[in-house]
């Protein structure tokens, strides 16, 4: 029981100095970069306000939610704090400027994180529309994925096929050199991540796992987290050469060995340090590979912060 109590008293000590290490790294460097004064005056239009005739795909940097169809997961005030990243609806998370979706899907058409399950895929699919029909040049990453330790949904392909046809970018490498306005009137990227079923192929509808990657990294402690994003960012080619999406995500993940295992208060640890990340990508000479940057429990600022970076690379001023 001693050692237990002593391990647990250790790891919150390095919590707390890994917290710390990331508010010293902020008063000492600061969270400025290139746009990061600028807000747009339409969040939900924020691409149209920036001229799709000058935003080429691969100058965006796409604020993004990680699990994404998490606000109504499992039962509230009892699992639902174990498993909710997102408090928002897909449609809010869109209007308020989110333009990368992670959802995960069960055998059911369900959506899920690990073993809790929420709302059908119908939902995630309505909202999008929704938001589509409202909007008319907001390009958005779908990416949908079998979630680990399920199958894949049947005839998933043709479901999303069905749904969502009018507005699919097909897969093709050409994409990324292309500015909105020559993409309109198609809408989405749809990256399909099966577990078990032939992934994509070239000029499908859909996108395969590889035109999105990450190097995601389990652990709940903040600094590590940051250190480790910028690492795996700096080995990357610059977004002008690359032909898929790379992510950063900035979110820490509750670990069984800690008891405090609920998501918020967890990923809050890191959670204000996206202009930092950013400010930092600058510091390192690295700012050139940022391009999807995720976040849980998504804001006007992480939006803003996201945004304004773009509007600096169209501006010729990052």
């Amino acid at each position: 029981m001693g050692a237990k109590w002593s391990k647990q008293m250790e790891r919150r000590k390095n919590i707390a100095d890994e917290e710390k290490k990331l508010r010293e790294l902020e008063e000492s460097c600061g969270c400025n970069f290139p746009g990061s004064d600028h807000h747009p005056a339409d969040r939900k239009n924020w691409i149209a306000g920036l001229n799709p005739e000058k935003v080429h795909l691969n100058k965006i940097v796409w604020p993004g939610t990680h699990d994404s169809g998490t606000n109504k997961i499992g039962i509230r005030m009892i699992s639902r704090p174990f498993a909710q990243c997102q408090s928002l609806s897909i449609y809010k998370q869109l209007v308020l400027g989110t333009r990368l979706l992670d959802i995960r899907v069960n055998e059911n058409r369900k959506v899920c994180h690990g073993i809790l399950s929420t709302y059908s895929v119908d939902v995630v699919i309505n909202d999008v529309k929704k938001f589509i029909s409202e909007t008319e040049s907001e390009i958005i990453i779908l990416e949908i994925r079998t979630e680990f330790g399920h199958t894949d949904p049947p005839e998933f392909e043709k479901y999303l096929e069905e749904h969502l046809g009018d507005y699919l970018i097909h897969q093709d490498d050409q994409v990324f050199q292309k500015t909105v306005a020559e993409i309109l009137p198609k809408r989405i990227i749809c990256i399909w991540k099966p577990q078990k079923s032939d992934p994509p192929k070239p000029g499908s509808p859909f996108w395969s796992s590889g035109y999105l990657k990450d190097n995601w990294i389990d652990t709940d402690l903040p600094a590590t987290k940051f250190e480790s994003n910028l690492k795996f960012l700096g080995q990357q080619p610059s977004v002008s050469s690359r032909k898929y999406f790379y992510r950063v995500e900035n979110t820490v993940t509750p670990q069984a060995d800690n008891p405090v295992l609920c998501v918020k208060p967890v990923t809050n640890r890191i959670h204000g340090c996206g202009r930092l990340f950013i400010a930092q990508c600058f510091a390192k000479n690295i700012a050139d590979r940022l391009q999807v940057y995720s976040t849980d429990f998504i804001d006007e600022d992480f939006v803003d912060a996201c945004v304004g970076l773009t509007w600096a690379r169209i501006e010729g001023k990052a």
